[in-house]
């Protein structure tokens, strides 16, 4: 009985990596799908981005409370005396992982002039500054999507939360894949080149999805850590970068509204289907 336990626990490990991965695939092809418009227009109203990047903003948001500091302060209230304690660790080493990422990495926003490169002022054509910010803010997401995966291994009501978070990321990958493929071929890239390396930037997704389900299965310690790690990233990149962004491309008003239905959307969702 002891060994068939195991086993059923091995493979239930093995299953949710697997999800993870798939999950993490489903975000990039949706980014892939947004990137395709490059391919058909050179330009789309800035007001679009700037409510799509906000919905997407809103999303993100949204996501990171519902879909992993919840649950994660539910997991908490179960096994510590002072359940925001692992929650707050977590948090701030998220924020401080992508705040080092910055700082290492060559990026340029997409909206931003060439004067405002962020981390080493390494001479690197535009294009690809502007790829490697988009890769940056890929990261935490495909993180998040592996750790809530994972998280459903201790509970497996958590899998509908986890499932509902990569549709949000993924609905959201779309306006955002359209707007790096687009900027791509602003700085000079053919339709093909932008295309293609609009589509590699969220290569990062279902390998940090991957790896995410993969550490906190190691051990269950790890999952309210994790969870609030990738919520902390994930806030940070939405302040950071897409809301400024948002408001870089046009009405600052519309970015704003955009913000509140990406919210109320992912909030929707996670909450009355999770």
């Amino acid at each position: 009985m002891h060994m068939n336990f195991l086993t059923e626990g091995f493979f239930q490990g093995q299953s949710l990596i697997l999800l993870a991965a798939y999950a993490g695939l489903f975000t990039f092809l949706l980014n892939a799908l947004g990137s395709t418009g490059v391919l058909m227009v050179d330009r789309i109203n800035p007001k679009i981005f700037s409510v799509s990047l906000g919905t997407s903003g809103g999303i993100m948001i949204a996501a990171s409370f519902w879909s992993l500091l919840d649950p994660a302060l539910e997991l908490t209230q179960k096994t510590y005396s002072l359940p925001f304690i692992p929650i707050v660790i977590g948090f701030v080493l998220g924020i401080i992982l992508l705040r080092i990422i910055d700082q290492v990495v060559p990026h340029l926003h997409m909206a931003s002039l060439p004067t405002e490169q962020e981390g080493p002022k390494i001479p690197i054509r535009k294009g690809l500054l502007i790829l490697f910010a988009i890769t940056i803010h890929n990261i935490p997401e495909g993180l998040a999507i592996g750790v809530s995966m994972g998280s459903s291994a201790e509970d497996s009501l958590l899998l509908r939360s986890a499932l509902n978070l990569s549709l949000g990321i993924g609905f959201q990958n779309i306006p955002e894949g359209l707007a790096l493929a687009l900027a791509l071929r602003q700085t000079g890239f053919s339709r093909r080149k932008s295309f293609f390396l609009g589509v590699i930037s969220a290569i990062v997704e279902p390998l940090f999805a991957t790896a995410g389900a993969y550490a906190v299965l190691l051990s269950h310690l790890l999952l309210p850590y994790a969870l609030s790690l990738a919520a902390g990233a994930m806030i940070f990149v939405t302040i950071e970068e897409l809301l400024p962004e948002a408001q870089k491309y046009g009405n600052s008003d519309l970015s704003s509204i955009g913000f509140g239905v990406g919210f109320l959307l992912m909030m929707i969702l996670d909450t009355s289907l999770g």
